[in-house]
């Protein structure tokens, strides 16, 4: 199994690396460490101490605050729990109009504004664009994703052996 350094690993979180090393990188078997790595970059670079235990997304991370599990941005805006949607605290703009659509889409490729909405989420600190959803009008925000963080801490720790 083949490993790769720091600095090849911070090239493929920017998304800099030529596209033949990125397929050969991601097809490949992933190795024992490369999760510490890409933690231990993410942590460098966000505006916060306290230790990220899980990427969620681009700007988004489940932290350890004094032994509670939230969800914060890398700004450093708190979005509370977890097992919480993080969604019901962002700032959200809705596109639900043909004009609101047209500002993204091109004419005659818009969606139907009685069957569709865009919403887009951000980070009420910051304003970064966290999410994009396209949903039926009136439907609740979706939770995506709800990790067995203790199963991955069991995990962790027997790989990091």
């Amino acid at each position: 199994m083949k490993e790769y350094d720091e600095k090849t690993i911070e090239e493929l979180i920017d998304g800099k690396l030529p596209w033949q090393r990125l397929k050969e990188i991601i097809t490949s078997e992933k190795d024992r460490k490369r999760f510490f790595i890409v933690r231990e970059i993410l942590q460098r670079r966000v505006k916060f101490p306290e230790k990220i235990i899980l990427p969620l997304s681009f700007h988004l991370f489940i932290v350890d605050k004094n032994g509670e599990r939230v969800i914060k941005c890398d700004c450093g805006f708190e979005f509370g729990d977890y097992r919480k949607n993080w969604k019901e605290k962002a700032r959200v703009y809705i596109r639900d109009t043909m004009d609101k659509f047209l500002e993204i889409f091109p004419e005659f490729m818009t969606p139907d504004p009685d069957w569709i909405e865009i919403r887009e989420y951000y980070c009420p600190s910051c304003f970064t664009l966290l999410e994009v959803e396209a949903l039926p009008p009136g439907y609740p925000p979706i939770f995506e994703f709800l990790p067995d963080l203790d199963a991955l801490e069991e995990w962790l720790k027997e790989i990091s052996d």
